[in-house]
């Protein structure tokens, strides 16, 4: 056999060997593109100081369905509407479970709460609980009474104090946004006697909530790269861990025993005396809910992203004074102007320009920018690209709402093009997706909508708003800074007129 003869043998062999391992179909072997990487590191180094703009930016060289190597872990970026659909609507069960994490695992109790939990039978178990007894259509429209006297006090304190144009002075938002905080908290427990919520302290408890949410949103340097585990003692992160995890628990503990203690009846039971009847009671029924995760169904529902959709609305309606101005106008105009008037919910449904903001804002500003991985059990596919089995899929909704073949100008703050549109955030259409869809889409979604559109109305009814600089496109700085949601970097800090004196 001559030499030529022995190449073409070998060659074709090796392409029968290399199709028979593909499944015989090629293309189901086929891997998303990749920019390139460094040895080891792979692609972290491409992530930057904001890693969801850093993704848009590389998605645009590499496409819509990405593969990156971040450290040992391989991971598939998805920046599109139709990337997004095939993984949460048409493969939705494929790509339904969750990778571990290590902050979740150490901070949620064995990561026990509906975000974060593994795909099986104690996620099932989760999801029940909130679509029958807690977040239910039913269940939010039983909290529209604290949602509409949070509305009544947005207006209140800060008339009464002056007729002056006062600066608000937040740590992260305006003062009426903390009704927000306010709205959220109350769901979750009820007001308690004064001798009771004085312990602990406000502002203990706000830094260890603050701490939690910072550290859910951190990515130990040892769960990509092993052999850099020790830059995590170096930094600490262990400790800061076990002391945020001992005084949630402790707090929690407390929270708990005081409902026990104290048990609520008709419209006054809310989030926390729902999980204890179902603990109490639902047994029977097949689900179990054991003390830990009651308290991380509790702390999965922390208020912060939900304040940021809060703080960047404003700051965009600061920003760009007619859309302010218009929907100022709508809400009036249902109001009315008489002394002591207040937005109530029957107003909220009839504002649809309120409802064109909301979604201008959140589709500019996606409470989490990059949504909760995914990690297929099974080797799956995305658009034709093969998945292999353990990648993470990342599907970056803050690069989805920005992307040009998809939406006309759009950086651009313009609600008008939302009024009158179909289009929604609801899980069903994929171009606008800030709260997922499918089986791991958001469970508590109708809450958030009503309680946003409740708060954002409230606040503009009562307040004619600007910075101390004016307002205007250069009236804040809009740069943005990176955590678990992404926030405003600078303060935001607003200069409140009362409408109505």
């Amino acid at each position: 056999m001559t030499l030529p003869l022995v190449a073409v043998f070998l060659l074709t062999v090796f392409i029968i060997f290399f199709n028979g391992h593909a499944g015989g179909d090629g293309r189901r072997r086929r891997l998303a593109p990749s920019p390139r990487g460094l040895p080891v590191l792979g692609h972290l180094h491409l992530l930057g100081s904001l890693p969801h703009g850093a993704l848009r930016s590389l998605s645009l060289a590499h496409g819509p369905v990405m593969l990156l190597r971040l450290g040992r872990v391989p991971t598939v970026v998805v920046s599109s509407a139709a990337g997004a659909e095939e993984v949460m609507r048409a493969r939705d069960l494929a790509f339904a479970s969750r990778p571990r994490s290590a902050m979740a695992d150490r901070l949620l109790y064995d990561s026990r709460d509906v975000a974060f939990a593994p795909y099986g039978e104690y996620w099932r178990q989760a999801r029940r609980v909130c679509a029958l007894h807690l977040l239910s259509g039913r269940r939010v429209r039983s909290f529209r009474r604290v949602r509409e006297q949070e509305g009544r006090r947005a207006g209140r304190p800060r008339r009464g104090r002056s007729r002056r144009r006062r600066a608000a002075r937040p740590e992260r938002a305006p003062h009426r946004v903390r009704q927000r905080r306010r709205v959220l908290s109350r769901v979750r427990r009820r007001e308690r006697p004064r001798h009771v919520r004085r312990r602990p302290g406000r502002e203990q408890v706000r830094k260890v909530l603050t701490d939690f949410q910072t550290l859910l949103g951190t990515q130990p340097v040892g769960e990509l790269l092993p052999w850099l585990g020790w830059v995590d003692v170096v930094r600490r992160l262990e400790g800061k861990v076990r002391r945020t995890f001992e005084a949630l628990d402790g707090l929690l503990d407390k929270m708990i025993d005081d409902y026990r203690r104290q048990p609520s009846n008709g419209d006054r039971r809310d989030f926390v005396d729902v999980l204890l009847d179902v603990r109490n009671h639902e047994k029977e029924h097949g689900i179990e809910l054991e003390t830990n995760e009651i308290k991380a169904f509790i702390l999965a529902r922390t208020p912060p992203p939900l304040t940021t959709v809060m703080e960047w609305a404003m700051a965009e309606l600061v920003t760009h004074p007619r859309a302010g101005r218009k929907l100022q106008d709508e809400i009036r105009a249902a109001v009315g102007s008489t002394t002591g008037s207040v937005v109530g919910e029957g107003h909220v449904a009839q504002l649809d320009y309120l409802k064109a903001v909301v979604k201008k804002t959140l589709r500019l500003h996606a409470p989490l920018a990059l949504v909760v991985p995914r990690e297929p059990p099974a080797d799956a596919e995305i658009l034709g690209y093969h998945i292999p089995v353990g990648t993470r899929v990342v599907i970056n909704a803050w690069a989805i709402g920005r992307d040009t073949t998809t939406w006309e100008d759009a950086e651009e703050f313009v609600p008008e093009r939302f009024s009158g549109s179909a289009v929604d955030f609801r899980g069903q259409h994929f171009e606008l997706v800030p709260f997922g869809a499918g089986r791991r889409g958001c469970p508590g979604l109708g809450l958030a909508e009503a309680s946003i559109e409740m708060a954002l109305a409230s606040l503009m009814y009562h307040f004619d708003w600007e910075s101390a600089g004016g307002t205007g496109p250069s009236a804040l700085d809009m740069t943005e800074m990176k955590g678990i949601s992404v926030h405003i970097k600078s303060a935001l800090q607003l200069v409140a007129k009362p409408w109505i004196t």
